[in-house]
């Protein structure tokens, strides 16, 4: 398997164990790539990559710009990226490579490793024994206030029962205003309490820009949403102050995920396309990866 194609999911170390036994191939058996192929490693100058051959019809530089723009094909292709590189990840430290970074043959991924040596091995050093772990805050909105402001949104009838004066009614609003304001500040001040108290905890942290709800799919504000490189002996205390910090604040919805490989805190200049035979890469990260998605 030397010529064609090859879709790179992530770098590792080069144990020195024969293929058949390096940890992250037998983690991946039976987990397929982006293009249904079995994942296999390429080793050189102490390091290895993980790949899979891929059709040129998908993957070539034409036709893969223009898969790229097809939203339900490029998230398939995250969730399968992903889903190598978390399973690769789970018990040893890989380094990801950017989506969509594919290298003409085996030996275009010999070169990516050699190009890229130093920069690799100094961020498996650095991440050895780390994983990450995704943290989002949402504000939510108390169901009460939405009954609320639907009973006050226009006054009533002059000479209706119970009628409303347009000065009670402005009245209301304003402190449905106020106490909209005041909820923010609380939601505010909870999610800088959880980050700065999981920072607190872990080696590096990450902030992502907010979700936009049209992709996420949640109405609520996301008003946190972050990335913690912490030890791997030292996540269930991790998931556990979470959880804590969970219910501090009762207009605030935390949730937690992971543990994933760490995106957030691979360099881009370490894994980026940049100096690599390939013939595409995509910019962006997974829900893993990513933590931010």
């Amino acid at each position: 398997m030397t010529d064609g194609l090859r879709y790179a999911y992530a770098v590792v170390r080069d144990t020195g164990a024969p293929e058949a036994a390096l940890d992250t191939l037998t983690a991946l058996e039976g987990v397929t790539g982006v293009a249904g192929e079995q994942v296999y490693a390429v080793r050189h100058l102490g390091l290895a990559v993980l790949a899979g051959a891929v059709p040129a019809e998908d993957f070539d530089e034409g036709p893969l710009r223009e898969r790229l723009e097809d939203m339900a094909w490029l998230e398939k292709m995250a969730r399968a990226h992903q889903r190598v590189v978390d399973t690769a990840g789970a018990e040893s430290c890989v380094l990801p490579v950017r989506l969509a970074t594919v290298c003409h043959g085996d030996e275009g991924l010999r070169r990516m490793l050699a190009t890229g040596r130093e920069r690799f091995a100094s961020a498996l050093d650095r991440l050895e024994g780390r994983v990450e772990w995704g943290v989002k805050a949402y504000a939510t909105q108390p169901a009460a206030e939405e009954s609320t402001a639907g009973a006050a949104e226009a006054p009533s009838a002059p000479n209706s029962p119970g009628a409303m004066s347009g000065r009670d009614y402005l009245r209301r609003r304003k402190a449905q205003r106020q106490a909209a304001e005041r909820r923010w500040g609380d939601t505010e001040e909870g999610a800088r309490l959880v980050h700065d108290t999981l920072s607190g905890l872990a080696e590096q942290s990450r902030l992502h820009p907010p979700q936009d709800p049209k992709l996420s799919g949640i109405s609520d504000r996301n008003v946190l949403n972050a990335a913690y490189l912490v030890r791997r002996e030292d996540s269930a205390d991790f998931a556990e102050r979470v959880g804590e910090l969970a219910g501090r604040t009762p207009a605030l919805r935390v949730e937690l995920t992971g543990p994933w490989a760490p995106y957030s805190f691979t360099s881009m200049d370490e894994t980026s396309g940049a100096e690599m035979d390939e013939t595409s890469g995509a910019e962006g990260e997974t829900e893993s990866a990513g933590a931010d998605g």
